[in-house]
């Protein structure tokens, strides 16, 4: 007989919105590394606020801004290893930056240019995948060949909400429960696909639950407490380096902003719901325990802010500066190294760009 409380999981929490600790257990990471993600969020934050601004003045092209899903970012990759693997999507900026991704790279990769598709030297990020869920499987991929080289990096993959509703998601959770390969499943549930509700999209109380089917573990975790993430994906990645298998983590979050510069979201939700979720901001409630353990004053944030702010300016100047590529370099990055079918087609282009100089000089 069907038990609905088999489905039931216990949100994890540490931070609630006033930035208390919601129980008296000892936090898991020290006041220096909980600042740090603090930094990482804002820095966060003020990037996706610029680029925003960007697109807007057609600096850029379309793009997927983030704001309000810092925690669960932040704090899932603070929790990694330089030598374990990120799997991202396109709204996952902010993972990519605490584990090495160059903001220079970042850029290049929305304005279009080549170098942006790279993976960053000397930095385990795939490249950013905008296929929904594609990245899943690769990170099944990663973690097992992992096992199968007896090292010990993990692979984790981020996705949306709606990721969850295509195949290749429940073929990736399929194959590494099977394999027990070292990968998590990191579901930003911002309560939208694009402009369809949760609760249109799947009949199942949460995310969390669709675990169970495979035979993995399961978590549901409060999204925009950065503390609680950091130790839900600790708890998950110890896991993996055990040899215990995946895990699905669901991270309850928000997205403040529409789901690309193309959407309006104010056809499809009320700015009451919007305000709702602003309440539960993840940085002001880090903000707020930061401050009432002295570790930080309203002047150091507006100094941080304003450094920032000119370090970005600088980087966004240098990179317009640059030069596009042209046709022949995309084939440079497609494989580690070039196959001859690319090399020929590579030499193609070459023809093709030295006779419309030529036509352009004559």
């Amino acid at each position: 007989m069907f038990d609905e409380n088999q489905l039931t999981f216990k949100i994890i929490k540490r931070l609630d919105e006033q930035g208390n600790l919601v129980d008296e257990q000892k936090l898991n990471i020290k006041q220096s590394e909980l600042l740090e993600m603090y930094k990482w969020m804002k820095k966060a934050r003020l990037l996706d606020e610029k680029l925003l601004k960007l697109q807007r003045q057609g600096r850029i092209g379309t793009y997927a801004p983030f704001s309000g899903q810092e925690a669960a970012q932040v704090g899932s990759a603070f929790a990694l290893n330089s030598n374990d693997w990120i799997c991202p999507s396109y709204r996952d900026i902010a993972a990519c930056l605490v584990h090495g991704m160059p903001i220079e790279q970042i850029l290049y990769y929305i304005k279009g240019h080549v170098e942006g598709g790279k993976s960053p030297e000397n930095v385990n990020i795939l490249p950013i995948q905008i296929i929904i869920a594609a990245q899943t499987l690769h990170a099944v991929g990663i973690g097992y060949a992992s096992k199968l080289k007896g090292e010990s990096s993990v692979a984790i993959s981020y996705f949306g909400d709606g990721a969850t509703s295509e195949g290749d998601f429940h073929e990736a959770l399929n194959f590494a429960a099977v394999y027990k390969t070292p990968t998590i499943f990191f579901c930003q549930n911002n309560q939208y696909a694009i402009s369809v509700p949760l609760k249109q999209q799947m009949a199942s109380k949460t995310i969390a639950q669709k675990a169970i089917a495979y035979g993995i573990k399961g978590i549901q975790v409060d999204g925009n407490d950065v503390v609680a993430v950091y130790e839900a994906t600790k708890q998950a990645i110890e896991r993996a380096r055990n040899g215990e298998g995946p895990t699905l983590i669901e991270a309850l979050t928000y997205r403040y902003g529409p789901h690309t510069t193309s959407d309006d979201p104010n056809k499809y939700r009320s700015n009451e719901e919007t305000e709702e979720w602003l309440k539960k901001d993840p940085i002001i409630r880090l903000k707020k325990w930061i401050r009432k353990q002295n570790l930080w004053s309203d002047e150091q944030d507006r100094e941080f802010e304003s450094n920032f702010q000119d370090e970005m300016n600088r980087i966004i100047d240098e990179v317009e500066k640059q030069d596009f590529p042209k046709i022949n370099e995309i084939f440079n990055h497609v494989y580690d190294k070039m196959t001859n079918h690319l090399y020929e087609q590579q030499m193609e282009a070459n023809s093709i760009i030295q006779r419309k100089d030529g036509d352009h000089n004559g």
